[in-house]
């Protein structure tokens, strides 16, 4: 499934890794960071922790550890990482999920 060409032309952001494996479209408050992600190849993202984190899966599979426990979620599950916990993730290829961090500077727009 395609994203609407309105999601698709919210900015990109700057992420530490390559876009060849990682696509983004955030939106951005005060509040907090929508991310819309496409991960293009099979993807591992190392251990590591930051303030509140909410996802859901709109397609493929993502394997979570969160706080030592992992659980495989897909399309239309949802998880919530509390803030501060110890998390990884490895995500399949042509895996989309929507994230929504609690920090609205977690990653800064592309420009």
């Amino acid at each position: 499934m395609e994203l609407p060409d309105f999601i698709q032309a919210f900015p990109a952001l700057d992420l530490p890794f390559p876009e060849d494996q990682v696509r983004s479209h955030a939106v951005r408050s005060e509040a907090g960071l929508v991310v819309f992600l496409h991960f293009l190849t099979d993807f591992d993202l190392p251990a590591h922790s930051h303030k509140g984190q909410w996802g859901t899966v709109i397609e493929g599979e993502a394997e979570l550890t969160i706080a030592g426990e992992t659980r495989v979620y897909r399309p239309g599950e949802t998880y919530n990482i509390p803030s501060g916990a110890e998390h990884s993730a490895r995500l399949k290829a042509g895996t989309k999920v929507i994230d929504v961090f609690e920090e609205a500077d977690r990653y800064p727009l592309k420009r």
